[in-house]
């Protein structure tokens, strides 16, 4: 995993590590292994702040006999990718289901993404993951357009044994979203989990549709559910998403598969929001926590 990625950040630490770096030294690196980085699914704008970053912390640093030159750049590189995800802090779900369970209040959680991320496979898992924590959900058949939506849904929910709000094809998915939060308020059911149609970005009514749902709903949490092997589609689907719903957090699907990394690093700098699991299978127990630390020690370590 990574294999594209690691490359190319070894490459830039020895190629950043022989003497004295003037900026020029820096530009030719980057110039050297842009291609690599892009292949690699790192947005340009990242490519572009991890050099602005290189120059301003090592433009002038001499390297001698003495120092770990590598390791310096190594270091460096670590702490400009460990400042990306920083700045988007943390978002515990946990925490907030139990803040709300604490009020005697369902947790409304929505879930965004356009078609073929595996939002609809995501809900699942979460809501197993929730279960096992001891924490209930009910899921509301929110993607009232694509056919098959509500029965695919519904399927996941059944082998689960969690009941689902749903209405006919075509109905408002505000008002199903809204049907589900009174359920859950009248029968104590810790999280109300909204499925939403995937919505292709560009397409401004139905993005208008999902902010109404926003606004009626009023969910507690707002998850993105990105395709990690979509590349820069997924960065540019973040970033118009989180124009019209300003989500808290992301869940990265896919990521058991060809995986280069890329994506993960860009859509947090990006957004300023963080990832907080990846899916990792077709199991309802495939959905991992994601750890920062530890992706950045594979990509430039390789552990």
């Amino acid at each position: 995993m990574f294999d594209r990625i690691k490359k190319a950040f070894s490459n830039i630490v020895k190629g950043l590590s022989e003497k004295e770096l003037s900026e020029s030294d820096i530009a030719k690196v980057f110039s050297d292994i842009q291609i690599s980085l892009l292949e690699s699914d790192v947005a340009q704008e990242t490519i572009d702040y991890l050099y602005n970053e290189l120059k301003n912390r090592l433009i002038g640093k001499k390297f001698d006999k003495s120092m770990n030159n590598e390791l310096i750049v190594r270091n460096t590189l670590r702490d400009i990718m460990q400042s990306i995800f920083n700045a988007a802090g943390e978002f515990d779900v946990i925490a907030k289901i139990d803040s709300k369970r604490s009020m005697k209040e369902p947790c409304v959680i929505l879930f965004l993404g356009i078609n073929g991320t595996g939002k609809t496979t995501t809900i699942a898992k979460f809501a197993n993951m929730l279960r096992g924590k001891g924490i209930s959900s009910v899921i509301v058949a929110g993607d009232t357009h694509r056919a098959g939506a509500i029965e695919q849904i519904t399927e996941h929910a059944n082998r689960l044994g969690i009941k689902v709000i749903a209405q006919r094809y075509g109905a408002d998915p505000a008002a199903v979203g809204r049907d589900g939060v009174l359920y859950a308020r009248s029968h104590r059911v810790d999280t109300v989990l909204i499925d939403t149609a995937g919505r292709m970005q560009t397409s401004k009514n139905l993005m208008d549709e999902m902010a109404k749902i926003v606004r009626v709903v009023r969910p507690d949490i707002k998850i993105f559910v990105g395709d990690s092997l979509a590349g820069n589609d997924t960065i540019m689907q973040a970033r118009e998403f989180q124009r019209y719903t300003d989500f808290d957090c992301i869940i990265l699907t896919k990521s058991d598969s060809d995986y280069k990394g890329g994506s993960a690093l860009s859509i947090v700098h990006v957004t300023k929001r963080p990832i907080i699991y990846l899916g990792t299978g077709q199991g309802y127990d495939d959905l991992k926590p994601f750890s920062a630390e530890a992706f950045i020690k594979q990509i430039l370590e390789g552990d």
